[in-house]
């Protein structure tokens, strides 16, 4: 078992102890998604990189249903999705600040113009995008990151 999984399982035993429901029922549909995760296709423990990214789904799954709540006057329900996915963020990497966002784009740019011998144009944001996402490392949000590249690159 990884230590960010007995982490969580440890703040959901806490959690359970001190009667905090939200702490309590979000940790239970993270371990639910994790464990979901390790028993689709081949059984396997999860790597850090695979659980990064259950753990980052389920956080923008939080968001987006809060946004979507917020547009429809539920606002009650739209700040416990917020919550839980504020209790979810925990467990991700420090993101990065737009500095080192900008920075990180920067040093994928330079690596792309190395490979083509040209300054990178749009049509090369795949590439661009490649490199920075694994440069990331769930440390930036994607919408994030391609915004910054796109902007960086026209």
């Amino acid at each position: 078992m990884s230590e960010v999984k007995a982490a969580i399982r440890d703040d959901l035993k806490t959690a359970m102890k001190a009667k905090d429901t939200l702490v309590t029922g979000t940790l239970r549909m993270l371990l639910s998604a994790i464990q979901a995760e390790e028993t689709s296709g081949t059984a396997h423990a999860l790597t850090d990189e695979e659980f990064l990214k259950v753990v980052a789904r389920e956080v923008k799954k939080r968001g987006e249903a809060a946004e979507i709540f917020t547009e429809n006057g539920r606002d009650e329900l739209a700040a416990k999705e917020r919550a839980e996915a504020d209790v979810m963020a925990r467990y991700l990497p420090q993101q990065l600040g737009d500095d080192e966002l900008n920075a990180l784009v920067d040093d994928a740019v330079a690596q792309v113009k190395d490979e083509l011998g040209d300054d990178p144009t749009v049509r090369n944001m795949g590439q661009v995008m490649k490199i920075a996402t694994a440069k990331a490392a769930g440390a930036a949000d994607g919408k994030r990151l391609s915004a910054a590249v796109k902007a960086r690159l026209a």
